[in-house]
Formats: C-alpha cells, sequence, structure tokens
C-alpha cells in the first residue's frame, strides 16, 4: 500500500521517527487541493498515540480539501543544517500518511482533547482562568485530526546508524 524508501541507508526506525514527530512544533501538511493541485500548508500541532491533533477556522481551503479526500500526509523536518563544504544537508524528518477526520460536534470528546493538547504544548504557563475561557470557544472552531497508517523517517546518511540517529 505505501511505497518502500528508496534509500534505505537513510531509513530511520519507527522509534526514531516517533521521536521526531512527538517532538517537533510544526509541520506540513499536505492535501489533495483546488483542481488536483497539491496543497501543503504549515500548521502547529500535538500528538497523542496514533493522531496528530489540528487546529482550523471553520471555513477554508484545508478543511474543503479534506471534504473531497480525506487521506492525508505530514511532514516533520527536525534537524536542517546545510554543510556547504560537504554540498550535503544534515537532516532529520518524519512523514505520516493516514486519514483526516474534521472534529466539528462540541459533544465530540476528541474535539476538546485535541483542543488540550494543543494547549498544553504552545501554553503551558498561560493563567487557568485564560485558558478555561479559550477552550470555552469549542464552537468557534473544527479540529481536524489525523489518525496515522504509516509512519517513516529519514536522515542524512552522515547522522545514522543501525536505523537511530547518532
Amino acid at each position: 500500500m505505501f511505497r518502500a524508501m528508496r534509500r534505505t541507508k537513510c531509513q530511520l526506525s519507527t522509534a526514531a521517527a516517533e521521536k521526531i514527530l512527538r517532538g517537533g512544533d510544526y509541520g506540513v501538511l499536505a492535501l489533495s487541493g483546488d483542481d488536483g493541485y497539491p496543497y501543503a500548508v504549515p500548521i502547529n500541532y500535538a500528538v497523542d498515540g496514533n493522531k496528530i491533533y489540528f487546529h482550523s477556522a471553520k471555513v477554508g481551503h484545508k478543511l474543503d480539501a479534506v471534504r473531497r479526500n480525506d487521506k492525508v500526509s505530514f511532514c516533520v523536518v527536525d534537524r536542517h543544517e546545510v554543510v556547504a563544504e560537504e554540498f550535503t544537508t544534515y537532516f532529520t524528518s518524519a512523514i505520516a500518511f493516514g486519514r483526516m477526520r474534521l472534529i466539528e460536534d462540541n459533544s465530540d470528546p476528541d474535539k476538546l482533547r485535541g483542543l488540550e493538547l494543543l494547549a498544553d504544548k504552545f501554553s503551558p504557563n498561560v493563567d487557568a482562568e485564560l485558558r478555561a475561557k479559550e477552550l470555552a470557544r469549542l464552537s468557534a472552531v473544527v479540529v481536524p485530526v489525523m489518525t496515522i497508517e504509516h509512519l517513516t523517517g529519514k536522515a542524512a546518511r552522515e547522522l545514522i546508524r543501525d536505523g537511530e540517529i547518532v
């Protein structure tokens, strides 16, 4: 179903790919956009198990794309260092493939869970009263959630040994 990585010497273990995914602050969500064009959008996220949670306005290109085709991918680059004298880049990255569901129903516990995960990750020191007030605005947002079906990780060959980052 999913292609095997061509450069197997650069392939990371699943555990290393998961670490990159969990450690990042933002990634690029790739969707099937209008008129068959790819649509890729940089976005913040939070991970819980095999789910990736996002935050969205109630209308827009991203939501339209998901409604048309729920198959998505999400890429996180953890390290990116240009090494000019070697004509290369030292990098580590992970790509998740899966299906996305749009949580619009305020009674769906996954909606609040996703927003709480995002708040914990990006606003951990915000006053509890302000946080509660913001989380109470459930009806103002949609929470897209991606269920991971396949995860790959890749690194520059200089940074990898036996599938792990050195």
